[in-house]
């Protein structure tokens, strides 16, 4: 691929091809190392995990985007599938509706506490939800008081919903839960493309000082972005419950790493301000993919999963770092005391060091 046709392409979507060209690799390589590799069983599995650690993963990338990250997620989920659980066992009559809203209003809720501490506390986001880590885990330990939530408790069409299918081609099947978090996160893809509050979350990640001098709310985007992520954990809660059925008050230990994972690996920067969920929806396919198949591989124990994803995590970093340096050599910063012609620091419009310009929400040469 030639420089120029790089350029054309840009880093996002750049990246989004070689994620692709890394899936097809992986799939191949596997292939030929595990025996019936290619079955349906296989592909249902998959796209079962996918489900629930894309949804979670898009939340993650919301706050990512804004330079921050939320460690608690997979606590949120915890919480949410628990309880959610008990709800349904207590009202076995409740639809499908008000489970999932039931699910993204606590998951939300959590989340607001988060964004609020970060935002308003003004306390780094990784002390913060580390600290909500182990607060949301020990409080639902303490709620559940060792109960475990069984799937003959629950309402028949939770049950039946992992089974769900919307058609199939010969033994693959296209899942509801699996088709339910692509339109989630293609959904929130287009929104984000379309709505102004997408533009100024990217603004946001890409160049505070701009966005701040810009008239943005730093504090208000902040708040949203871990909400939307706990709105999204909460979710990926619901599609847990429903896989799983049994729900114990350990129930989405560990699901942090691979949010965070699928989200890096996607394409979303850690510097903040670049990336797309439908690159964490590539990078959760991958993380399941590799899941699933080196559990089948005999020779290889299971616990050298959690270092491939540590692996995949500092490629992505790196392979970030070098993208970043390719297209965006001169990322903006305001300078101080500077502003344009004719207009007061801290006014809709803001000359960036680069000369590029923050107007309505959205830095140039930063937010895509």
């Amino acid at each position: 691929m030639t420089t120029m046709s790089m350029s054309r392409l840009g880093p996002d979507r750049l990246k989004e091809l070689t994620l692709a060209a890394t899936i097809f690799l992986s799939l191949v390589v596997f292939g030929l190392l595990i025996e019936g590799y290619f079955s349906g069983r296989f592909f249902n599995r998959v796209t079962l995990g996918v489900a629930i650690v894309a949804v979670v993963a898009a939340g993650q990338s919301l706050v990512i985007l804004t330079r921050n990250i939320d460690l608690s997620v997979g606590s949120i989920v915890g919480v949410s599938a628990y309880v959610t659980g008990q709800q349904l066992g207590n009202h076995p009559e409740a639809n499908v509706v008000v489970a999932i809203a039931l699910a993204i209003a606590i998951g939300a809720i959590l989340g607001l506490i988060n964004g609020l501490l970060v935002a308003v506390a003004r306390i780094p986001s990784i002390i913060v939800t580390l600290g909500t880590l182990a607060i949301y885990r020990t409080v639902l330990i303490a709620y559940g008081d060792a109960k475990t939530i069984t799937a003959d408790t629950l309402p028949s069409w939770l049950v039946n919903l992992p089974k769900s299918t919307l058609f199939s081609i010969g033994d693959y099947d296209l899942r509801f839960m699996f088709a339910l978090a692509i339109g989630v996160v293609i959904a929130l893809q287009i929104a984000f493309g379309r709505l102004r509050v997408g533009r100024r979350l990217y603004a946001l990640g890409s160049n505070p000082d701009a966005a701040h001098q810009a008239g943005l709310s730093i504090n208000r985007l902040t708040v949203l972005a871990f909400v939307g992520c706990g709105a999204l954990a909460g979710l990926g809660g619901f599609l847990f419950l429903a896989r799983f059925g049994t729900i114990t008050v350990t129930a989405g230990q560990g699901l942090e790493l691979q949010a965070i994972a699928a989200a890096v690996v996607g394409g979303v920067s850690t510097l903040g301000g670049a990336g797309t969920l439908v690159g964490s929806l590539f990078g959760a396919l991958l993380i399941e993919v590799l899941n699933q198949s080196l559990v089948r591989l005999p020779a290889l124990s299971e616990f050298w999963r959690d270092a491939v994803l540590g692996l995949l995590i500092l490629i992505a970093v790196i392979l970030d770092a070098v993208l970043a340096r390719r297209f965006n050599p001169g990322r903006p910063r305001i300078l101080a005391g500077t502003s344009a012609p004719g207009r007061e620091p801290g006014s809709a419009q803001a000359i960036t060091e680069t000369g590029g310009t923050a107007t309505g929400g959205a830095a140039t040469g930063g937010a895509p």
